[in-house]
């Protein structure tokens, strides 16, 4: 079964975990976490995109985002890229520097947002990158050094969260503060990571009547259906459709026989149908290049510069997703 899309809707919260390839690390130095931070802020800005937590480890990093209306895909895809392009010139190496896939969970926001920013902001001293609170508080790469007015970040949303701990900003940082310090006993949070219900409970009970769940969400069953009704994630909420079958469901909107998206020609409108397919495949359904290659007789590179032509057909088209996804 392939991997499941990701859920992607304008104004939902999202834990987003980005790790290095082969578990490398991804910043060598300050300068490193420089550019990045300076990337961040700049389009957390320029994207109407919120930060409510974040931190960088060495072979990875963690951001508590609400999108803005261009939604998180567009807004991740801008960070990592343009980093990653930074990051290899400056250390003149070649190739991939994240894994594949980002981890990407919408987040209910009550009870988990509070929840999370503790979470995040103490990555570094679970990490041991930092010894205790006060070296924690003035940590450059964590926004828990923003909120305590000791570091700063343009679109990190500190008054949101401070507006939790009271009115003044005083009596709230030092709220907040004690806030993430009884946090530290807690550990690893695997009721964070995404499930939901179902794993926050980790049994169901003979006979129980069992919520909507998805793995991509941490919340209730009543968020997972107020996502599907109110944000319009029904069809990403459902299991992956297989390759087949979106190469199917592609074929029908295009008026032709499913085999022939499977062998190669020049004819416009098989062109643009597989490019369709390998667009919504690789982007939209997360598939691996090589994967979809394999049915359609592509190379992966070839997968790649398809899926290019179809995002541009997709645009024009945007009926398309609403037919295939129906």
């Amino acid at each position: 079964m392939p991997r499941q899309s990701r859920l992607d809707a304008p104004g939902v919260l999202q834990h987003v975990i980005v790790r290095g390839i082969e578990k490398r690390k991804i910043f060598l130095d300050d300068t490193d976490r420089h550019l990045f931070v300076n990337r961040l802020g700049n389009l957390l800005t320029s994207t109407d995109t919120e930060c409510l937590a974040w931190a960088l480890i060495p072979n990875h990093f963690h951001l508590l985002l609400r999108s803005g209306s261009g939604g998180l895909a567009s807004f991740m895809r801008r960070l990592l890229t343009g980093y990653a392009i930074t990051f290899n010139k400056r250390h003149n190496r070649v190739g991939h520097l994240f894994q594949n896939r980002y981890k990407s969970i919408v987040c209910e926001e009550e009870p988990y947002l509070l929840e999370l920013v503790r979470y995040i902001h103490l990555n570094p001293l679970r990490a041991r990158i930092v010894k205790g609170m006060a070296e924690l508080d003035h940590y450059p790469w964590s926004g828990h050094a923003v909120i305590m007015g000791n570091q700063q970040l343009e679109g990190e949303a500190t008054e949101e969260v401070l507006a939790y701990f009271g009115k003044r900003k005083k009596t709230a940082i030092s709220k907040y503060r004690q806030f993430v310090e009884d946090g530290i006993v807690l550990g690893r949070r695997n009721d964070l990571i995404g499930g939901g219900w179902r794993r926050s409970r980790g049994y169901i009970a003979d006979g129980e009547q069992v919520e909507s769940f998805d793995e991509r969400v941490l919340g209730s069953g009543d968020f997972v259906e107020y996502l599907r009704k109110e944000k319009n994630l029904h069809d990403r909420l459902l299991t992956g459709m297989s390759i087949h079958q979106l190469v199917e469901r592609v074929a029908d909107y295009f008026g032709l026989p499913a085999d022939l998206l499977k062998r190669n020609s020049r004819m416009p409108t098989i062109v643009q149908a597989r490019g369709v397919v390998c667009y919504l495949a690789v982007r939209e359904l997360e598939m691996s290049g090589t994967a979809v290659g394999a049915v359609l007789n592509m190379k992966r590179s070839g997968v790649c510069l398809a899926a290019r032509r179809g995002e541009r057909v997709v645009e024009e088209n945007p009926d398309i997703r609403a037919r295939v996804f129906c």
